[in-house]
This record gives C-alpha cells, structure tokens and sequence, in this order.
C-alpha cells in the first residue's frame, strides 16, 4: 500500500515536471514578450528618458503633466474614441448581417463565405496601400464610380471617416467566421421548434439566434474594442506625417511618432499607459453589461 502511494506520488511530481517543461517557452515568451515591456513602459512613464532610451532619474508626474497639457492629445485622444465609438458596433452589424444570410448552407456557399472572409488574407499595410489607390482623388476606383473629386485621405474633413472604413472592412473577415460559426452551432432543434410554433424570422432572430450566441457577440465586441482603441496603422502608413495627419492623429499612432521618430520615451510611455487604462476600463464595462445581457447555455 505504502508503495503504491509513494509511486503515485512519484507519478504525479513527474507530470507537473512535464507540464512545467512544456510551458516553459510559451511562460518566457510571455515574460519577455509581454510583461517585460509593460512593466519598462510604467517605468519609463515615471521617469527621465533620453533619447538612447537609458533612464536619467526620476520624473514623478511631470511625463502625464507634459503629455496631457500638448494641443496634439486632445484630438488623439478624440480620435481614438470616435473609433472605438464607430468602428465596434458597425463592424457587429455588419458580420452578423452577413453571417445571418449565409447561416443557410447552399451551393454557392463556399463562394460567397470566401468572399466574406477575403479581407484575413490581406495584411494590414497591404490593405492600407489598396485603400490609398481605391480613395485616390486622381486614378481612384471610388471618385470614378460615384463621380466625385474628393481628396479621401488628402482632406482633413474626409480622412479619418475612411480611415475608420479600412478597419471596419479589416474586421469583417475574422468576425464573419466567428458569427457564422456560433449560428450554425445552434442546436436543429431549437431552430425546428420556431418554426413549427410560427415565430416570425424576425422574431425568430431577434429572440432566439441572438440570444444564443450572445457569448460570441460579447467576444466580438470585446476584442474589436481592444483593437479600435490600438489602431494606428493606417494613420502611419497612409497618413505618415503629413499636415492632414493631425486630423487622424490617434493616441497609438502618436505615441509611434513620439517614440521611434522623436525618441521621447517618456511621453510615448505616457500614452501607452492612458491607452491601456481607457480601455481596460471600457472593457470592465463590458463585463459589467455581460452579467445582465449574455446568456450561457
């Protein structure tokens, strides 16, 4: 009796070692990866940075003071909340309408849900690139169909709307799949049951479908929050540093030009950490909603 307790126990130190072991690299990429450069930005927020990166003393709240009185954060700041405000809920409509219409499986599904999921294989900068020429006031594809003369990126009343229209069309491929998939996960006879009680579609929709897989809503809600309030891509690749940038300016894409092109660490860790807070405290919200509105089957 005594042996066999003693091998279990045996058994069981050498499965956490193997646990432990396998991981191990996914623990130090973390680390190094993740929580490293979280903890150097707070500290760097709180500090006197040269421009080699090396801290020179402590700062206390003069980075936060320097950084929230500039004329430019405001509007960053601005910005990154029109997207966040904008982008996350068209986005919702947008994948579940399309996810709705090809919940039915047909012949021509493969087609049409390949189209839907296209914009997955286009990266980011790619996509900027494409919307640049599409939006072009000269030889773009949109001015020619609707037979307008717009400069799209080149206005400072137009930029930050299309802008906000490449990341919606970034986001639908991914959250195409996601609602897709949750609707066809719904069990047959749930769906058999409406229809022989007569619900209407639209009833049926609003009071059954969504309700079900309101936990992959809330999924897709959360994680396109945390990249709305990140966006800084198109500002940078397309925008650059151009005198209508100031127009799309967003707290991430100043803090890229703070950072790498002016070399002020202190104020590029500064707006990190605002970014960070705003939307740990959004997404904090979203849970508190999630409790009263999201139903787990």
């Amino acid at each position: 009796m005594g042996r066999t307790k003693s091998g279990l126990k045996t058994k069981k130190a050498r499965d956490r070692k193997k646990i432990f072991i396998l991981l191990l690299p996914a623990i130090l990429f973390t680390v190094v990866f993740v929580y490293y450069p979280f903890v150097k930005t707070i500290v760097n927020a709180f500090s006197r940075v040269n421009a080699k990166g090396v801290i020179k003393g402590f700062a206390g709240l003069e980075n936060f003071k320097y950084t929230y009185s500039r004329k430019d954060f405001l509007p960053a700041l601005k910005h990154t909340l029109i997207i966040a405000a904008v982008n996350v809920p068209i986005t919702l409509v947008i994948t579940l309408s399309l996810a709705l219409l090809a919940n039915k499986k047909r012949k021509l599904s493969p087609v049409y849900e390949t189209l839907f999921t296209l914009p997955m294989s286009v990266s980011m900068s790619a996509a900027c690139m494409i919307f640049k020429s599409m939006f072009s006031p000269s030889v773009g594809f949109i001015n020619y169909f609707f037979g307008l003369k717009l400069g799209w990126f080149e206005s400072a009343d137009t930029a930050l709307a299309t802008c906000i229209i490449l990341t919606v069309w970034m986001g639908i491929g991914f959250d195409f799949l996601l609602m897709l998939s949750a609707l066809r996960g719904i069990p047959q006879h749930i769906m058999e049951a409406t229809r022989v009680d007569g619900i209407s579609a639209f009833r049926r929709i609003f009071c059954v479908q969504i309700p079900l897989i309101s936990p992959t809503i809330f999924y897709v809600f959360c994680t396109n929050l945390v990249l709305a309030m990140m966006t800084s891509a198109p500002m940078i690749i397309i925008m650059g540093v151009s005198a209508e940038s100031s127009a799309t300016n967003t707290l991430m894409s100043m803090m890229y030009q703070s950072g790498f092109s002016s070399s002020d660490y202190g104020l590029a860790a500064v707006l990190s950490l605002t970014a960070f807070v705003l939307t740990l405290g959004f997404t904090i919200l979203s849970f508190v909603f999630e409790r009263k509105k999201v139903h787990y089957q």
